[in-house]
């Protein structure tokens, strides 16, 4: 099969890692698959790192006429079966550009759980109910608010994300405690989000002082950057718990952040599925998450990690102390994790689902 997929972000976050775990796995498959990006951003050096063609576009817009010509024409003299478009943007440009094209399946991955009316002047309502012949949600609580959302339930395919666990193996996250000034003894509690308002890292803040009353030492680590990062710093220096708190910024080591923490914390209020749990499930590290989206099918509560009603900063604390003061549950529960993983979300599981998918559209399989 040839498999063409477009992502428009200029930045690089699990949305990108997990095109180019797809991209690459195909290629290794034996099928054609290449990538239309942002030219000169990460997206397009990592994916040349793998061997994976390239086709650096301008996207400026949802709406770029000219990328859509652009595209079109890649469609056209590459032979492409499917269009996988991985971004909201995309999803209108890829759209566009295989209809004018006349030819190539679409597919666009959902990895949000937000309703598509999210934005009463958006045109998602629209654009979501015409020119895609699938969609792939990363959970089954996506698949369910797009059904809620009026989107038909057989056009709607589930594969999770999928991870590379080697990543994880023969990891010494030592350094950069040392780094970041935190003393060998102390209990480290971190997290690895993007600074946006549905991760609701403002929740964790609010938890730090009610751990830290609790815990001796306690450090509490944010590995991340966005918008809401200046508003998060803010909350922390007013928290009463500031000494505690750590910012780490954006980081590429992130293996060696895990390996670091004693728990990983997720506080999202929205979240389609979260592969930041799943990496630290892979690295062997107890998870305290909110009950929200697609999480509860990675994390089922006392398991493979203790859930927590998500926008409650009590709650949230009382999992982390929890999870700290039982260091035997928390063992488990890790080990736990780290199998469901395993058996569940790797990079190959992840590969065979989308192949499925493609397969069926094209009427090469059942």
């Amino acid at each position: 099969m040839n498999i063409l997929h477009i992502n428009t972000e200029k930045t690089w976050r699990g949305g990108e890692q997990q095109t180019l775990y797809l991209a690459e796995g195909l290629k290794n498959r034996g099928h054609r698959s290449e990538i239309v990006c942002q030219p000169g951003k990460e997206l397009e050096a990592r994916a040349r790192d793998k061997g994976v063609a390239v086709h650096p576009v301008k996207m400026r817009a949802e709406w770029d006429v000219a990328a859509v010509i652009k595209i079109r024409s890649i469609i056209k003299a590459r032979s492409i079966d499917i269009v996988h478009m991985h971004t909201s943007h995309a999803h209108t440009l890829g759209v566009a550009a295989a209809r004018f094209a006349g030819r190539a399946k679409t597919v666009v991955a959902r990895r949000v759980d937000f309703s598509i009316y999210r934005h009463w002047l958006s045109l998602s309502g629209l654009k979501y109910k015409f020119g895609v012949d699938r969609y792939v949600a990363i959970s089954h609580a996506i698949k369910d608010v797009l059904v809620k959302d009026g989107i038909p339930a057989d056009t709607i395919e589930v594969v999770h994300s999928g991870i590379d666990l080697g990543r994880f193996e023969g990891i010494d996250g030592s350094s950069i405690r040392a780094e970041l000034g935190i003393p060998v003894d102390a209990p480290v509690i971190g997290t690895v989000a993007h600074f946006a308002w549905h991760k609701g890292l403002e929740y964790l803040v609010d938890a730090a002082p009610f751990v830290a009353d609790e815990i001796d030492g306690v450090r509490i680590v944010f590995v991340g950057s966005g918008s809401l990062e200046e508003e998060i710093k803010q909350r922390a220096a007013a928290s009463g718990a500031n000494d505690q708190i750590v910012f780490a910024g954006f980081r590429t080591d992130v293996a060696q952040c895990l390996d670091m923490f004693d728990i990983f914390v997720m506080p999202s209020v929205m979240e389609g599925l979260c592969t930041s749990i799943l990496d630290a499930l892979a690295a062997r590290k107890p998870v305290v998450a909110s009950q929200a989206g697609g999480i509860p099918e990675i994390i089922e509560n006392g398991e493979t990690g203790l859930l927590v009603p998500p926008g409650d900063a009590a709650a949230l604390a009382g999992g982390l102390i929890r999870a700290l003061r039982e260091p035997e549950l928390a063992a488990r529960m890790a080990e736990q994790g780290r199998q469901k993983v395993q058996e569940l979300f790797s990079i190959d599981a992840m590969v065979e689902g989308n192949v499925k998918v493609y397969e069926r559209l094209l009427g090469l399989a059942q």
